[in-house]
């Protein structure tokens, strides 16, 4: 067998991108492969493991039986391809894994070993349920039709593999706009096609309530849009199971003091600056106003009730309760927290804000759980928070190396690079400017940042988890979440995986070598049902040495 190494010019990646490597997405850690094409033996091709109490490995296997035997995928690059001479037959593919234990955390292996021979059943072996997982979704991709066929190219093929960063994640917010189950259990789908492994679900916000709560049943009947935009306790826990079965955490955020309006429908009495208008901008980063008033205990008590029954609903370890875009104003002109200040000496908006987030984390940690939270408090307010909390980073690229210099676990999220919903201009109605942040990040701004940049400490490195691409939802919907997302994720999902430096030739990736790549993933997307933007012409797809960016003589 022979190493895959990326091949120098665009040209020979075209050429390579029959190789079964090229086909691969994320790319793997370590490849080998042979010269051998191989036949997948439909008529009795079966998915066996020697776990049978999981439920995870189960639900898999059934999933992949299912792909295999009905996915007919073509790659753009063989429009003109003729009959491939197939030497060898795979009759059965065997699952061995070492531990039916599914507990699916930061902490979970995600490793495997893939061996595909070029006669009889290939074999994945993996430590957790989780690794397997991941390796069944590497076959698949290795599959290619061809004149009726369904064959792999290129064996025998020997792939060893484990991500770089524990957390790959996607934040979606479904509070700006309402998306149905569906178009979220998609979502996870095509998640899981990456070998991305946490959807951060941003649940409320300002604008709707629209999960259902137990304990304070009235935020969810004032704070939905309407009765069909609501999830119920039998929605989540549905989304939960799913994204568990495809390696997939599901981490909530409510986030509070902070971008919570819609409370104040149901509790107008522990709410500062509720919905000032017409000089909103004043107290808000975006309407429509309001904060929880950190200087009422009724807030923390309210606050408490919101953590106590989520945390119990999301059976995740991680928590995360905001805390970006916060505006003092908001409170300094509140007159009750105004009065408080005065009546305290040595207090300030900002001790209080500072003591609010202690109290949550606190409270987060004695609930068993894992405290999440914007980089705002620790790195403009001087928060000092359990060394177990987790900071998530995006003002900007430098946030990571200021918050792992404090000692903190971070996400990487600069919004400069990761943000999705940007590059649509304003939704203010009476505003023709852009977005704050835009323009729109094509995917080489996402596959071109290291969140390890200047961080040289082997020690500090590893306080980078990984990162999460986000997807605020003002400006989009379950119409528009597949192009949005991919194949823009899909650019993060592989620097996630396996780094920005490529494991096999030392170098930093090139955008122009992997774009035939990932124009090959958009398609088994697409063939997939995931309506994946295209990222050029179908005519460059094929002729890609004419759409390269011209170089002036």
């Amino acid at each position: 067998m022979r190493p895959y190494h990326l091949p120098g010019t665009l040209a020979a990646v075209i050429v390579a991108v029959a190789s079964t490597a090229q086909a691969l997405w994320p790319i793997p850690t370590s490849y080998q492969d042979g010269k051998i094409g191989v036949e997948i033996k439909r008529s009795d091709f079966m998915i066996k493991s020697n776990v049978t109490s999981s439920s995870v490995i189960n639900a898999a296997i059934e999933r992949y039986q299912y792909l295999i035997e009905h996915e007919y995928f073509e790659s753009p690059y063989d429009f003109n391809e003729s009959t491939l001479k197939t030497s060898g037959m795979l009759y059965a593919l065997e699952v061995d894994v070492q531990s039916a234990q599914d507990v699916l955390d930061l902490e979970t292996d995600e490793s495997y070993t893939l061996d595909v021979p070029i006669e009889g059943k290939a074999v994945i072996s993996a430590k957790t349920p989780f690794g397997a997982v991941r390796g069944l979704e590497s076959f698949s991709q290795l599959i290619v039709s061809n004149t009726g066929r369904k064959i792999i190219k290129n064996a025998p093929i020997k792939i060893v593999d484990a991500p770089k960063f524990p957390h790959r994640g996607v934040l979606l917010d479904t509070s700006r706009n309402f998306y149905h189950i569906d178009a979220i259990l998609r979502t996870l789908d095509a998640m899981a096609y990456n070998k991305l492994n946490t959807l951060h679900w941003y649940v409320v916000s300002a604008f709707s309530w629209p999960i259902e709560s137990k304990v304070h049943p009235e935020l969810n009947e004032k704070g939905a849009y309407s009765l069909d935009m609501r999830y119920s306790y039998e929605d989540i826990k549905k989304v939960i199971n799913y994204a568990k079965n495809r390696a997939i955490r599901v981490m909530p955020e409510f986030d509070m003091p902070g971008n919570t309006f819609v409370i104040g429908e149901a509790h107008p009495e522990i709410m500062s600056c509720l919905n000032k208008q017409p000089n909103w901008d004043k107290f808000t980063a975006e309407p429509p106003s309001g904060q929880l008033n950190i200087a009422d205990p009724r807030a923390v008590t309210f606050a408490f009730d919101v953590l106590s029954e989520y945390s119990r609903l999301f059976v995740d370890l991680g928590f995360h309760m905001g805390g970006g875009s916060l505006n003092l104003e908001c409170w300094r002109s509140d007159p009750t927290i105004e009065l408080y200040v005065r009546d305290h000496p040595g207090e300030s908006v900002e001790s209080l804000m500072v003591g609010w987030y202690s109290q949550m984390i606190g409270k987060i940690s004695d609930l068993g759980k894992i405290p999440l939270l914007r980089e705002e408090a620790v790195l403009n307010f001087n928060l000092t928070a359990k060394n177990t909390t987790i900071i998530q980073a995006w003002v900007n690229e430098d946030s990571v190396g200021k918050i792992v210099d404090k000692g903190y676990r971070v996400i990487a999220s600069p919004w400069n690079r990761y943000y999705l919903d940007c590059g649509h201009g304003s939704w203010l109605s009476n505003f023709e400017g852009n977005s704050w942040c835009d323009p729109f990040k094509g995917w080489q701004q996402m596959y071109s940042y290291n969140p390890l940049t200047n961080i040289t400490d082997p020690e500090k490195q590893k306080l980078v988890l990984g990162g999460e691409v986000a997807l605020w939802s003002a400006q989009s919907d379950e119409t528009t979440v597949d192009r949005y997302l991919w194949p823009r994720a899909s650019a993060f999902a592989e620097i996630m995986w396996s780094g920005n430096i490529d494991p096999i030739t030392n170098a930093t990736r090139d955008i122009a070598k992997v774009a035939p790549r990932l124009t090959d993933h958009r398609f088994r997307m697409v063939a997939r049902g995931i309506m994946a933007e295209p990222i050029a012409p179908l005519w460059c797809v094929r002729h890609p040495e004419a759409c390269m960016h011209a170089v002036a003589a």
